[in-house]
């Protein structure tokens, strides 16, 4: 027994000395169970901060519920307005130019994948026209962007994210005005909602694809790479990068272990494991997710051990 009890002082002052070195490359992180939205560990949750492209998860499930709400045809080809080339940054990896014809679903995959500004706008100015008439009069008055926010950020009050505001589709901060934030905490309540969509895993869990757009008469192909780098290692799956000055680096990621299955006498029970990372400011994004994902693992073997209690969460340090 003395030998159980020093062996578990010993685990628990490794993780600390862990934690403490992760909290010096990453502004704020969050670590947790998919399933049940248990924190099993954080620093700095609740601290608003810029979250540079990660905002394009927003973007993309605002986009997928409309169209599964209304069955849209995602192959459908749209035309790239200007106003998006304009709202885009100058972040437009494919070159795409006003009056390029691409489909819905490429667009997703540049903005999910490749965080293409552009495809992201375009989806904004696209569905977002399509919100305004359902709305009300306060989204028939905004413009097409404008009311695609809105509805990101209706999208953000429906999951609880007190601590959050979009203020565009992509998450560039403006020169002026209203500036984006968001929180380690409500990011994880975003990312638990979008990789509950199958589809929306999909998306995120492609290391390249290969889309087309059609620039008078001629169509062209561009490979895309996505910018999450651990994709397809340790069971990772998802979900995002981004970075900005102000952000510093930022990734999520979402890594599936095989499910715990257990004998309840003739009964089988099939408990998913699924964690949810969320790494803001990092200096090295790469590095501190993956230490992140290391000690989140071992902190949910204790848990589960435990009986997976949700009471006292490590919310915010």
């Amino acid at each position: 027994m003395r030998n159980i009890v020093k062996s578990l002082l010993v685990g628990a002052v490794s993780l600390r000395f862990m934690s403490a070195a992760i909290a010096q490359v990453a502004a704020a992180y969050v670590v947790a169970d998919h399933t049940t939205g248990y924190v099993l560990d954080a620093y700095k949750a609740g601290e608003k901060r810029q979250i540079a492209s990660l905002t394009k998860i927003a973007t993309g499930k605002v986009v997928l519920d409309w169209a599964a709400k209304t069955g849209a045809d995602l192959a459908q080809q749209v035309v790239i307005p200007q106003q998006a080339i304009l709202e885009s940054g100058g972040i437009n990896p494919m070159g795409l130019q006003p009056n390029d014809l691409i489909s819905y679903r490429d667009l997703i995959y540049a903005a999910l994948m490749q965080s293409d500004n552009t495809a992201a706008a375009t989806l904004a100015y696209y569905v977002g026209a399509a919100l305004r008439p359902e709305g009300g009069e306060r989204m028939r008055e905004l413009g097409a962007i404008e009311a695609f926010v809105a509805q990101m950020n209706a999208l953000a009050r429906q999951l609880g994210m007190e601590r959050t505001l979009f203020v565009n589709p992509h998450g560039l901060e403006p020169r002026k005005g209203l500036q984006p934030y968001s929180t380690a905490l409500d990011m994880v309540k975003l990312t638990a909602y979008a990789m509950k969509d199958a589809a929306f895993r999909f998306y995120v869990s492609q290391k390249e694809r290969k889309i087309s757009f059609n620039r008078g008469g001629q169509v062209s192909q561009y490979l895309l790479r996505n910018t999450n780098d651990l994709v397809g290692t340790s069971g990772i799956d998802g979900v995002k990068t981004g970075r900005t000055a102000k952000a510093g680096e930022c990734i999520i990621i979402s890594s599936q272990h095989d499910p715990q299955i257990t004998q309840q006498g003739g009964t089988t029970l099939v408990t998913p494991r699924r964690l949810n990372v969320v790494v803001l400011g990092a200096s090295d994004r790469i590095a501190a997710a993956n230490q992140l994902l290391s000690r989140g693992w071992t902190l949910y073997d204790q848990w589960a051990a435990a009986g997976r209690p949700m009471e006292n969460q490590a919310v915010q340090r």
